[in-house]
């Protein structure tokens, strides 16, 4: 017999080898035709996988990502035997689960799928789905796996073989298909109820700009027709508020493939609005006791080195500048920190000097390949706000809990109510990629979790999402029509005060190290922008809107009024424009509302005659009229409020 220990914690005996399944099953009936996967001691499983040995267990349904990524990877096999049926001698990459749906790269040969062929593809899947086809999980060797795939020509899986370990390779046969895969997998297709294939997309195969070039295509399914109903609907919505449209229309910034992609140059209402930014969380820091500094936007290779940088993004990254002097070279500044570290040390500190934080909004700079830039969401340059607190050791958690009381009032302002922190931690078996000691991992990883629960937070732990120099705590937010970003990190490090020899004088007058935070509440200015910009769909809280009123004469004989009241606004230091073209005063309405500027201010001879302004609120009308001093007012209350 075997214990299965429940979320509950209650404690259940079971013959040895039950399934997850089965033990849905012994619960109820209705449980099990609901559950989709399963967690064992923390690793979600095939629900028909045998457990062997005392383990906890937590049932996945449809609600949970552990079931909808374990949805989406077997929808990924399920499109691949499709492909497989109509595309004979296709040959595939990898297929994995995103965050949204799945995709497969494949290599078509000579053949080129368009976006007419989706349609095919879908109903192909639909109709192998509803055949009830079991996904069956299978360990096989390294060598009888590479034969496999020597035999059918697939280079792409062969060389994916040839990285893993023997007995550690399994397959995984669904229908006609079997791929190389570790899983996990829904027990049959029956519950892949409704399909869309969404885009087509070139992809070089493993990230490499060097290799073959293969079709990308994405999909997304669910158990119920209405969830894929609704979904469509909120894409459509995602449409219209697509960052880069928006920033378009609202002159917010640009890119020029002269200039280089993935460098987006800011317009002058954008860095207006960036400025805002950045004046909002420099004053928040001031509060917190955060000291300015600036560093330069390169460094010599040197200094990348010791932080481990270097060997971290310098294969994939910028290559070296080289100067006249033979043998010097300095690299773009992938990362603030190292900079940091050096102004720390630039003199002694006392234990009583402790914390010292250091605050910059740093530019850095990173390759990222030309298929993954998407407008500001993902770009080679951006500006991070960032900070680098360092503490002693009984300092850390209550500075790490005053980082969090900053990031969730950037929330509250902001109007993001909904989000989660995710604790990141190392992968729990893979360990390479990581710098530092497994006690120093330990203290980090401790002092997060205990902060998040002091605070409250909502948190999940994802394995494997962790720097390689520390743990962090990640914010993930839902923006207003209910896709997930994150945005804001906190992250505890004890390598980088190691590694750049860090010090301070302790209350013992003997030498200790101190301990670093590493925080970003907007994360990139960049990203923070696109998402407030979908979030709002371009229309911006008062305070940080580009243009808080424009001024509309109904015709051309209130023009001189009209710039009276502009100027007098401006004096006001309301941020205001004046629309005194031609065009009747219906159209200029219309075309200011798809402005998104919040309130139209109309002029006519009433107006003039009686120092008036006429308001309109986007979204809401005629507001009345008044004078300009009780609009100031109106103005400055709500901005008030927005900010408080």
């Amino acid at each position: 017999m075997i214990n299965i220990t429940f979320p509950d914690g209650s404690v259940r005996s079971y013959n040895e080898g039950i399934t997850p399944y089965e033990i849905a099953q012994s619960i109820s009936p209705r449980l099990a035709a609901d559950v989709l996967a399963a967690s064992v001691d923390g690793q979600v499983y095939d629900l028909d996988r045998p457990i062997d040995k005392d383990a906890s267990l937590k049932l996945h349904k449809w609600e949970d990502q552990e079931a909808k990524q374990t949805f989406w990877h077997s929808s990924s096999h399920l499109m691949a035997e499709a492909l497989q049926i109509l595309y004979p001698g296709i040959k595939f990459g990898i297929g994995p689960a995103i965050e949204t749906g799945f995709y497969y790269d494949v290599d078509l040969g000579d053949r080129t799928l368009v976006e007419a062929d989706l349609k095919k593809i879908e109903d192909k899947m639909i109709e192998l789905a509803r055949e009830k086809q079991p996904f069956v999980r299978q360990d096989i060797s390294k060598a009888e796996a590479m034969a496999t795939y020597t035999e059918k020509g697939d280079q792409y899986k062969c060389e994916l073989i040839r990285d893993l370990e023997d007995g550690t390779i399994t397959f995984y046969t669904t229908g006609s298909f079997t791929d190389l895969c570790r899983g996990p997998h829904l027990r049959d297709t029956s519950v892949i109820k409704a399909v869309k294939l969404t885009s087509i997309a070139g992809a070089y195969w493993r990230g490499n700009e060097k290799n073959k070039m293969l079709t990308r295509i994405y999909g997304v399914t669910f158990p119920k027709k209405s969830l894929l109903d609704e979904y469509l609907a909120m894409m459509e919505e995602a449409k219209k508020r697509d960052h880069r449209k928006i920033g378009k229309e609202m002159e917010l910034f640009t890119f020029s493939q002269r200039v280089g992609a993935g460098l987006p140059m800011w317009l002058p209402k954008g860095a207006e609005l960036r400025g805002r930014l950045e004046a909002f969380l420099k004053k928040v820091q001031k509060a917190y006791g955060y000291l300015p500094v600036i560093s330069p936007h390169i460094g010599q290779k040197e200094l990348y080195v010791t932080s481990g940088h270097y060997a971290k993004y310098g294969a994939d990254s910028f290559q070296p500048i080289h100067t006249p002097q033979e043998g010097e070279e300095f690299l773009l500044k992938p990362m603030n920190c190292p900079h940091h570290c050096e102004i720390y040390k630039s003199k002694p500190r006392s234990y009583k000097d402790l914390p010292v934080r250091l605050a910059e909004f740093g530019t850095v700079y990173r390759y990222e390949q030309s298929g993954e830039l998407h407008g500001l969401t993902r770009v080679r340059g951006f500006t991070q706000d960032d900070a680098h607190i360092f503490c002693r050791p009984d300092q850390l958690k209550e500075e790490f809990c005053k980082v969090i009381d900053i990031v969730l009032y950037i929330f509250k302002t902001l109007n993001f109510p909904e989000f989660t922190a995710q604790i990141s931690l190392r992968d729990q078996v893979n360990r390479e990629k990581y710098i530092g000691s497994d006690e120093n991992w330990e203290k980090a990883e401790q002092a997060i979790i205990e902060a998040s629960a002091e605070k409250g937070l909502n948190t999940v732990v994802e394995y494997g999402e962790a720097a390689f120099y520390g743990p962090k705590l990640d914010f993930m937010v839902r923006d207003a029509i209910g896709r997930k970003w994150q945005l804001g990190t906190i992250q505890v490090d004890y390598n980088l005060p190691e590694r750049f020899e860090l010090e301070y004088i302790g209350a013992d007058d003997k030498k200790h190290r101190p301990i670093m935070i590493h925080r970003a509440p907007f994360g990139s200015m960049e990203r923070f922008v696109a998402v407030l910009i979908e979030h709002t769909g371009g229309k911006f809280p008062l305070w940080l809107t580009p243009d808080q009123a424009v001024v509309l004469p109904v015709s051309e004989k209130y023009n001189d009024y009209a710039k009276k009241v502009c100027e007098l606004l401006n004096n006001y230091d309301i941020r205001a424009s004046i629309d005194d073209r031609n065009e009747t005063i219906g159209k200029k309405i219309r075309e200011n509302e798809l402005k998104r500027i919040p309130f139209l201010l109309i002029v006519g001879e009433k107006e003039a005659d009686s120092n008036l302004v006429s308001v309109r609120r986007q979204g809401q009308g005629d507001q009345g009229q008044m004078n300009v001093e009780d609009f100031v007012a109106l103005v400055n209350e709500e901005v008030k409020k927005e900010l408080n």
